[in-house]
């Protein structure tokens, strides 16, 4: 096995530097292009709903419709002459969270947001200025900040971890931008802990079959209750496939949301390795034994490498579960606050070693 030739021919994924999953829900529209689509909704008096028609999606959007906002972000460039230059609007969705005007997105709705600052389009008809306080690339979530509205009740948070497959699942955003903000659709959880990019994920994902288009990123996935359990954030977009959509749980947002309206930045745990999966290596005609984790490139003053690890050996277990995928090496060291000790187990010249490592620190600026 030749890692050297390897690492030439892989993008391998740091631990401490890795990719949302929704970069493509990023709806753009350029000024001069963009065509206008005027939708009418016209309000009628309307008698009290049978207990038929009064469903868990009726109650759900009532309640929480509201707490759903449209993002609008102005993108500039610049063009050969190193001049600045409008270069469209991305439009996407975000959740009121808490009294103080916190709205939760996904990073690559705010990404490029012209000095931080994002147009907010309330659920009440009125647009106010947000300010992105941070953003986190590699979990694609972002947190702006508006003046506390005074008539929108902030979501509720549920669980993310009790959800069982099959239950009822509820997506409320804006498909293709504000003329169709706070559409509602619904569908159930179809699977749980799922992985679609074993590289750059950060965490495993909720997958739906709720409808999830271009605008939804960073809206609300709900529970019959009503309850906040996922950001919706990517779908598998190919001919021949529906009903694939993924949200971030929230359960596993909410550190990093905290962190964010904490310090302006997410601060984690690092290892300060470079690896891939068994699957990945293969697809680049490189093959080793076991099935845990092989190491392409260490940073060389990073934790990994102190404790003895180098290029070439494979990651087996950390604290005592198996690693097989990145996202597995991931969830466990996330568990962790930088400083903390953890025992590792590691495949080197073909014998099993045991140790020990203390986790650096490493943010998201």
């Amino acid at each position: 096995m030749n890692i050297q030739k390897y690492k030439k021919t892989m993008i391998a994924c740091a631990l401490a530097v890795c990719v949302g999953a929704g970069g493509s829900y990023y709806f753009w529209a350029p000024k001069d292009t963009m065509q206008q689509t005027t939708v009418t909704s016209q309000e009628k008096p309307t008698q009290p709903l049978t207990a038929s028609r009064d469903t868990y999606v009726v109650r759900a959007a009532k309640e929480s419709g509201p707490a759903v906002v449209g993002i609008t972000t102005q993108v500039f460039q610049k063009d050969i002459f190193n001049r600045t230059i409008y270069a469209g609007e991305g439009v996407g969705s975000g959740v009121l969270i808490d009294d103080k005007g916190h709205i939760v997105t996904n990073h690559h709705v705010v990404a490029g947001a012209r000095n931080g600052e994002v147009t907010v389009s309330l659920s009440d008809g009125t647009t106010v200025t947000g300010t992105v306080i941070g953003s986190d690339e590699q979990s694609d979530l972002a947190v702006v900040q508006i003046a506390p509205p005074n008539n929108i009740k902030p979501i509720e948070i549920g669980d993310s971890d009790s959800l069982q497959v099959g239950e009822p699942a509820i997506a409320i955003g804006n498909p293709l931008g504000l003329e169709f903000k706070g559409s509602v659709t619904a569908g159930v959880i179809s699977a749980l802990a799922r992985t679609v990019d074993s590289q750059g994920q950060r965490f495993p994902l909720i997958q739906t079959d709720a409808a999830i288009n271009p605008g939804n990123s960073g809206g609300a996935l709900l529970n019959a209750d009503g309850q906040l359990i996922g950001i919706n954030s990517s779908k598998i977009s190919k001919e021949g496939v529906e009903g694939m959509g993924f949200a971030i749980p929230i359960n596993a947002a909410k550190p990093i949301i905290d962190s964010i309206i904490k310090n302006g930045k997410v601060i984690r745990p690092y290892i300060g390795v470079w690896a891939v999966d068994k699957q990945t290596a293969a697809r680049n005609n490189v093959t080793y034994s076991g099935n845990g984790l092989l190491v392409v490139q260490l940073d060389p003053t990073g934790p990994a490498a102190r404790a003895g690890i180098v290029e070439g050996d494979t990651i087996d277990q950390v604290d005592g579960t198996d690693i097989t995928t990145l996202v597995d090496l991931k969830e466990v060291i996330d568990k962790h606050s930088p400083g903390d000790t953890v025992f590792v187990s590691y495949t080197h010249n073909g014998g099993t070693v045991k140790g020990q490592l203390q986790l650096g620190q490493t943010s998201s600026d």
